[in-house]
């Protein structure tokens, strides 16, 4: 077994692939990483297991036989908040957006290395199991030191009540969900603001600003909320 073996035996993956030698492959890394693996070829097949065995995280082909993995993503997500990582074509861009936006938390593009999908697992099933908990009906997201609970649309920074306004609470949401990943301008415009939204895209950049100011120990050099150049923002569990 590998160093970053975890042979807890809560840990079931969901490995839904029709390319059979790559998901045997797939299974065997997994099993190697002490995981208890389940593996199903179609959509339906996908949702029946799922169901039944309750796993810690999904490994999800976009492209399957019946209903496609988007469909089975969306599906899922309506149950539950358990990590999904989409398996995409080389070319999917489109697939990788529309599963992002359906609640995937993570992708990878074939062909891809076992090592790389073996840390984003072990990454997804560390975040799931620190952060993403269930309180009775409330779902409250943790990390750095930030709590966010959904339900109750309250925040707390180490231990202590923030007041945020409501965009800031869902950008804040909208981050938190994309632990460690991140999540462009684009994005964080269309799920805050609205896709029909084609104001001046600076009023982003002044919600993150005024969000940094509540949650940063020191908002002229952020910690949680990073810039990513260019392209968007990150919030990082350190």
């Amino acid at each position: 077994m590998s160093a970053g073996a975890n042979p807890d035996p809560r840990h079931r993956v969901l490995v839904v692939e029709d390319e059979r030698a790559l998901a045997e492959s797939v299974r065997y890394a997994l099993e190697v990483e002490g995981f208890d693996v389940t593996v199903v070829a179609t959509g339906r097949e996908a949702l029946e297991r799922y169901r039944a065995v309750d796993p810690s995280l999904v490994l999800l082909d976009v492209m399957l036989p019946g209903s496609s993995g988007l469909d089975v993503c969306r599906r899922i997500r309506a149950e539950s908040r358990v990590p999904i990582i989409m398996v995409t074509a080389r070319d999917g861009e489109a697939d990788t957006v529309a599963g992002l936006e359906l609640g995937a938390d993570d992708y990878v593009t074939k062909p891809f290395s076992m090592r790389e999908l073996m840390a984003r697992v072990r990454a997804q099933i560390r975040r799931s199991d620190r952060s993403g908990t269930m309180t009775g009906a409330n779902e409250v997201l943790c990390a750095s030191g930030v709590e966010l609970d959904v339900d109750a649309h309250e925040v707390r920074v180490d231990g202590e009540v923030v007041r945020l306004r409501p965009k800031e609470f869902d950008l804040l949401e909208s981050l938190m969900r994309r632990m460690n990943r991140l999540a462009t301008r684009d994005l964080l415009i269309d799920e805050v603001w609205g896709p029909s939204y084609f104001g001046d895209t600076k009023t982003l950049d002044v919600h993150i600003k005024r969000l940094r100011e509540k949650i940063e120990s020191n908002p002229s050099r952020p910690t949680r909320i990073v810039t990513e150049r260019g392209l968007g923002y990150k919030f990082v569990d350190v």
